[in-house]
């Protein structure tokens, strides 16, 4: 299968699901759409940006890692150019604003723990499993990263 078609695929299975299906069908959490003001601007704001570093991560995942977000189907290469300079899982990074750029479309408490609960989860991971695998399969270069570059901003 082609490789930006796998990217394609994960994308909208799992950041797919944590963003919109989710939040939005699978456990709704509330919320009127409130555009107005100051927070929507805010709102789109955060969702067109986390969109955009979300996308530029993928695309480079695929076009320098020459692998997919997926653990399944990880980079072959350690990915340390674009924004993977100023963060260590900017993709991360990406999901949060997206998600916290939903809280401020459709203001809910639920939405706003949702984030938090998501928030969390990403860290576990990201200690438990990606940072141990990383190590594993890098080595020195990903010791050497590790140090130039903090883990979120």
């Amino acid at each position: 299968m082609n490789l930006f078609f796998r990217v394609l695929l994960f994308t909208v299975l799992v950041p797919g699901s944590v963003m919109g299906w989710l939040p939005f069908f699978v456990i709704p959490l509330g919320g009127s759409y409130a555009p107005g003001g100051i927070p929507g601007q805010m709102g789109w704001g955060l969702v067109a940006i986390g969109a955009m570093i979300y996308l530029w991560c993928a695309w480079s995942f695929a076009h320098q890692g020459r692998g997919t977000p997926g653990p399944y189907d990880p980079p072959r290469k350690l990915v340390i150019r674009g924004l993977y300079r100023y963060s260590r899982n900017p993709m991360y990074v990406g999901v949060m604003a997206v998600l916290l750029g939903e809280a401020l479309l459709f203001p809910s408490a639920a939405r706003l723990a949702y984030a938090i609960i998501v928030f969390l989860c990403f860290n576990l991971f990201i200690i438990a499993f990606e940072e141990p695998t990383l190590k594993r399969q890098f080595g020195k270069s990903y010791a050497k990263y590790r140090q130039r570059v903090g883990r979120w901003l």
